[in-house]
């Protein structure tokens, strides 16, 4: 994520700007019990951190821990006795925290020195491998056994073996890029949020096989595959679009709030959260069927919440936020009030 677009998004808020949230498109009800289980959401505890930007969070289920990329430093919360570990381990701007499944390894993008680190499962400092610039976001690719390092600026995907602790190759796109998703067969989509499309890449062949337009969406942040070869992107210009992952037809266009950052998807419930800064709502997206793609609720969270994680085993949502200073002066960062920074936990009482 882009420190300028969200300059600018907090500019624009402190404007009259913000997004609202629009009706969903027409679409089969939610199962009965998926809409009694969103009615029940809502904020039900605050874990307060130290001051200081972040990025992505992610969630380790067979340590039932939640990370979060938090400047020079990873956060980890552990979300059975809810102690927050403020010290984990060290990054240099993070933005990605990447828990290999079945490995004890955690694989962690560094835009401010241009490394990928690999960390063990307790945090220690396994390997230091530096990458094009912008290391952003990164998806593991079981098929492969791969970490999928997004260069965003640079335009390329850096391919790491987290066991071996090496980088294997690369692959180049364009500049621009966003945040991905993996199949779990080798292939990957990476959202071009300079473009506004989605790569369709063969992680094997090492090559972009096809690109997918959207039609509806500028400036495609947050991507998830859901049930049913769907994708799911979150644009910032408050829709997100709902496409067929094989073919790249649009099923649906759904209208959420202004700067959304993550897809977090349930597989479990299967639902899909898409949380919008601008607004401070949490969006719940049904994906009953096939065809059935609908916001089914918004449950109020913070101004300023957009990025997160899900706990499998309890359907809880987490959301890293602070309260910005407002307003930002033109063509400054954002900052955060002292004392603010939380992680919110989304769940039911």
């Amino acid at each position: 994520m882009r420190t300028t677009r969200m300059a600018g998004a907090l500019a624009a808020l402190m404007m009259g700007a913000m997004a609202g949230a629009g009706a969903a498109q027409a679409a089969p009800a939610p199962t009965p019990g998926q809409a009694a289980y969103v009615a029940g959401l809502h904020v039900i505890r605050r874990f307060p951190g130290p001051d200081g930007g972040w990025d992505y969070a992610s969630f380790d289920p067979a340590h039932r821990r939640l990370f979060v990329a938090h400047g020079d430093r990873v956060l980890a919360l552990d979300v059975d006795s809810g102690k927050l570990n403020t010290d984990f381990a060290a990054g240099s701007h993070l933005h990605e925290i990447l828990p290999i499944p079945h490995e004890n390894l955690i694989v962690t993008t560094n835009s401010g020195d241009k490394t990928v680190r690999i960390l063990t499962a307790d945090g220690k400092l396994k390997a230091t491998l530096p990458v094009a610039p912008d290391a952003d976001g990164a998806v593991y690719d079981p098929a492969t056994g791969l970490a999928v390092v997004i260069n965003g600026d640079a335009g390329l995907l850096t391919l790491v073996d987290p066991r071996a602790a090496k980088v294997v190759g690369t692959i180049p796109i364009v500049a621009g890029l966003e945040f991905g998703a993996v199949d779990g067969h080798g292939r990957a989509y990476i959202n071009i949020e300079s473009q506004d499309q989605i790569a369709v890449v063969d992680l094997r062949a090492r090559k972009v096989v096809t690109r997918y337009a959207l039609q509806g969406c500028h400036g495609p942040g947050g991507l998830a595959l859901v049930s049913g070869d769907r994708l799911i992107t979150a644009c910032h210009n408050g829709d997100a679009e709902v496409l067929d992952a094989r073919t790249g037809h649009e099923i649906a266009s759904l209208k959420i709030g202004g700067f959304p950052d993550a897809v977090i998807y349930d597989p479990i419930r299967n639902l899909a959260y898409i949380p919008t800064a601008m607004d401070g709502k949490l969006n719940v997206v049904a994906l009953s069927g096939p065809h059935d793609n609908q916001v089914i609720g918004r449950v109020p969270t913070q101004i300023g919440a957009r990025t997160g994680a899900v706990d499998p085993k309890t359907g809880h949502i987490y959301l890293p936020a602070a309260t910005y200073n407002l307003p930002v002066p033109k063509g400054q960062r954002p900052t955060t009030k002292p004392g603010t920074f939380v992680i919110l936990e989304v769940g039911r009482s």
